[in-house]
């Protein structure tokens, strides 16, 4: 087994994980990643394998665990409700109620309203000079719409990303003392507003999902309060910090590219899109624990270990993809792990996807000379891969 040694916060790897990717996965596929002391799997077909694989989840075993820390204790509780970090018969029961709510027809019938507030957003964006695209478009479409899904108020928006943006920073490389205490004042913020907003809508419901959690039930059991808080913040964090960066990456990539304004048009943006996601994805790293010993072919996943799916990497490999290093919109559909795989897909994809379907031909119609102003720089903020600005000259 290949040790190899490539530390999350080094500028270059920042700017570009995927070099290291294709040297892992050809020293692999599965090596043992010094920096994060776990194995990690950079080719699809492991990735692929390992997220179906009932004998791995993303729970910790029982007798692993340890209870949260004092200055913890507002995120512990959170963390604890969040079906992200079950495995069944919890998360079969928490993710078949939230399915209930979050159906198909719902996601549809949001098309209009994401359609309004695209071309409210692109309406007051400069038309002269560079600015950056990410805090005045990227940011605001996703937040906007996940809070009108659950029906939060819109004008809680500020709070939901600053409150979002320290807690999900919890999962990023350099975690620091900063970090956790602004994460535990963000979750117990985050927990007061829910715990009231809640309780109004016992009291007066609405046409909303966090009404129809409420609501759901299965066999007779109906979600806590804990658990209700702790779903309506991971879908509000889930819900708008992935497709944030996607839109970013993704006319990133446009650009970078001078892709055809027809890889747009209604008839290819979905295939577009799915290319876009398999290129240049904003998740990278997501872990699973075993269960028991798995066979990895000259390596044992040992029970109880931990292992990282390198999903970034599976995008890129050879493999599986003719040329994976070349962005090309015609490419054929072939499945991706960008929103995971088995139990723990991406509840919010079709969301995530119609959201990317409308804003992008939106925004290079409305900026159809639209250019890079300056180099994109993307975030020190390892596991996500995500832009901190994307300057561009309409």
């Amino acid at each position: 087994m290949k040790t190899l040694q490539q530390s999350p916060l080094d500028p270059h790897f920042v700017q570009n994980p995927y070099a290291f990717y294709d040297y892992a996965r050809a020293a692999g596929p599965v090596v043992f990643w010094e920096d994060y002391n776990m194995l990690a799997a950079f080719d699809a077909a492991t990735i692929q394998s390992l997220l179906r694989d009932r004998r791995l989840g993303r729970a910790k075993p029982e007798h692993l665990k340890q209870p949260f820390p004092d200055h913890l204790k507002a995120w512990g509780l959170v963390e604890a409700h969040s079906m992200l970090d079950m495995e069944p018969p919890c998360h079969t029961r928490l993710r078949s109620l939230v399915l209930r709510a979050f159906t198909s027809r719902r996601i549809a019938s949001l098309r209009p309203d994401i359609e309004s507030v695209t071309a409210e957003l692109l309406n007051t964006l400069p038309h002269s000079g560079p600015f950056d695209l990410i805090p005045t478009f990227c940011t605001q479409l996703p937040v906007r719409i996940i809070a009108r899904l659950l029906g939060v108020p819109e004008e809680m928006s500020a709070d939901l990303l600053r409150w979002s943006n320290a807690m999900v920073a919890m999962y990023q490389a350099g975690r620091t003392g900063e970090t956790e205490d602004a994460a535990e004042r963000a979750s117990a913020a985050f927990t007061e507003f829910l715990t009231d907003f809640i309780d109004q809508r016992r009291s007066d419901p609405r046409d909303d999902l966090i009404t129809e959690l409420i609501a759901a039930e299965e066999h007779g059991a109906r979600l806590s309060t804990d658990e209700l808080i702790g779903t309506c913040i991971l879908l509000l964090n889930a819900g708008h910090e992935a497709t944030v960066h996607s839109i970013g990456n993704a006319t990133k990539v446009l650009l970078d590219h001078k892709t055809s304004h027809n890889a747009l048009a209604p008839e290819h943006i979905a295939a577009t899109v799915e290319e876009l996601l398999r290129f240049d994805p904003p998740l990278h790293f997501f872990t699973r624990f075993a269960y028991e010993d798995v066979d990895l072919g000259e390596i044992t996943l040992k029970k109880d270990q931990e292992i990282a799916l390198i999903l970034g990497a599976a995008g890129r490999d050879p493999a599986l993809y003719d040329a994976p290093r070349r962005f090309d919109p015609n490419r054929p559909a072939k499945p991706h792990a960008a929103f995971g795989g088995g139990l723990h897909f991406c509840v919010g994809a079709p969301l995530a996807r119609l959201e990317l379907q409308i804003a992008l031909p939106a925004l290079f119609s409305h900026f159809p000379r639209m250019r890079l102003a300056a180099p994109p720089c993307f975030s020190n903020s390892y596991h996500f891969h995500k832009l901190d600005r994307l300057i561009i000259t309409p």
